[in-house]
């Protein structure tokens, strides 16, 4: 999924506000410094993530292309899941 940079703000903006209203959280500096950093964590999450989903597209191309006319009976998503899972573990990615 791919949000605009507004949508990003917006998001972080609405997850220091829950955060500092519950008392969860007490800032050490400005709102604005502390909202740009919760946007920039998001946005490098979602980075992350679509460099993850790209690896294992790769991947998955490479093991069905090596698999030969046994690739037929491969349900695609589904091995796409798994190897995406797989990758995510080994990166330390939660998703």
């Amino acid at each position: 999924m791919r949000l605009k940079e507004e949508q990003i703000r917006r998001l972080a903006e609405k997850v220091y506000s829950d955060l500092y209203a519950d008392g969860l959280i007490t800032p050490r500096g400005e709102q604005k410094d502390v909202v740009a950093g919760i946007a920039s964590a998001i946005s490098q999450n979602f980075a992350a993530d679509q460099k993850l989903e790209r690896d294992a597209e790769k991947l998955l191309d490479e093991t069905i292309a090596g698999m030969g006319s046994g690739a037929a009976e491969i349900d695609r998503r589904r091995m796409l899941k798994m190897i995406k899972d797989k990758l995510a573990k080994e990166r330390k990615i939660v998703l």
